[in-house]
């Protein structure tokens, strides 16, 4: 039996175990708040203190209970607050495409078919290998009686992780998370040191700010192309940009979105897109930055520390020296904060428009 039949049959009991309301206090990683609250918010508030996401309560990701204490990372559970991510499979062969179908059931046991629109979808999905190589962030589609669907390929195999942000109507936001295996020999890739310029299509985005472990860190990603600055950015799915952070080794996730929003009459579109975060502990980050430029959706990547962390040493099998892939292209300026380009096929080749692999 295999783990997504595991977790299917666990779930049917988890409203009279748990009583419907399984507490894991406050999380870090926000994409959401209440039902509510379906807009984004132009405060530019941060993961507990001033950062952004999906919903209108960027300082929490996930479902807070009544009386509930500890803070626990996104994406880390595959349950939490009486909902479960339940796949129909956990494995998807390598190389070839999937119809990924899934259920977020519900405190009563049943699938959730309920959700509040956050930045215009009802459901985020990002998939990402362990190894963090192989980013996507999908949207699936309803199929009804609470499923969902989504074109999905592993490009190589290995061990990947999914996660799911959503807010179940009447519900606080929450980003539960999943592994998923594409079976075959698998060589991790050892993950890149700190740089601070990435480069992706012929565009340079540069970090400027340095994360720091319980405390908000203001980040700015300035996006050029061809020595000019880019001040013409698109929204996307309701900001100028979105990031996706994720702590190396057991990819906690957060999702932070912009300082202002398109149209609120004091952000710019472009060249900068400034962020507000806190990343729940010292160590190494993978940063994400999807943006929307002459129609299509990009995304760079970087990776940077906090709290005076080191990126570690491949174990054995890792690789310094991935296959180059499409959309991807080294930079020659380099510094101590994030890392250059993008490690995935081009947008095009997704079958949503709003939905990039990298």
């Amino acid at each position: 039996m295999n783990g997504a039949t595991k977790v299917g049959a666990y779930v049917l009991g988890l409203a009279a175990v748990f009583g419907g309301a399984l507490g894991i206090g406050k999380v870090v990683g926000p994409i959401g708040d209440t039902a509510a609250e379906t807009s984004h918010t132009a405060t530019g508030t941060s993961h507990g203190a001033s950062g952004d996401s999906h919903g209108t309560d960027h300082a929490t990701a996930g479902p807070a209970a009544p009386g509930g204490a500890g803070d626990v990372p996104g994406g880390l559970q595959v349950s939490a607050a009486g909902y479960t991510l339940v796949p129909r499979t956990d494995v998807v062969e390598p190389g070839e495409a999937a119809d990924f179908r899934f259920s977020v059931i519900g405190p009563d046991g049943r699938p959730v078919t309920r959700f509040t629109p956050q930045h215009e979808k009802k459901l985020h999905f990002i998939v990402v290998r362990r190894d963090l190589s192989g980013f996507q962030h999908l949207h699936p589609e309803e199929k009804g009686d609470g499923v969902w669907s989504v074109p999905l390929t592993l490009p190589e195999a290995g061990e990947y992780r999914a996660f799911a942000d959503f807010a179940p109507e009447g519900a606080r936001g929450m980003t539960l998370g999943m592994d998923l295996s594409a079976p075959g020999d698998y060589r991790p890739e050892r993950l890149a040191a700190p740089v601070r310029t990435a480069t992706v299509d012929g565009y340079t985005v540069s970090l400027a700010g340095d994360l720091a472990p319980g405390r908000t860190s203001r980040l700015t990603l300035s996006v050029s192309k061809g020595g000019k600055p880019v001040t013409d950015l698109e929204p996307y799915l309701g900001a100028y940009g979105h990031l996706v952070a994720l702590r190396d080794g057991d990819l906690a996730y957060l999702h932070v979105h912009p300082d202002g929003e398109p149209g609120d009459g004091r952000t710019a579109a472009g060249p900068g897109i400034t962020f507000f975060a806190e990343v729940p502990s010292a160590g190494a980050y993978r940063l994400f930055l999807d943006f929307k430029h002459g129609g299509t959706v990009r995304t760079a990547e970087f990776t940077a520390t906090a709290g005076g962390a080191t990126v570690p040493e491949g174990g054995p099998g890792a690789t310094d020296d991935p296959a180059p892939e499409k959309g991807s292209e080294k930079s020659p300026e380099e510094g101590p904060a994030g890392e250059d380009s993008s490690k995935s096929p081009s947008p095009e080749d997704s079958h949503n428009p709003d939905d990039h692999t990298h």
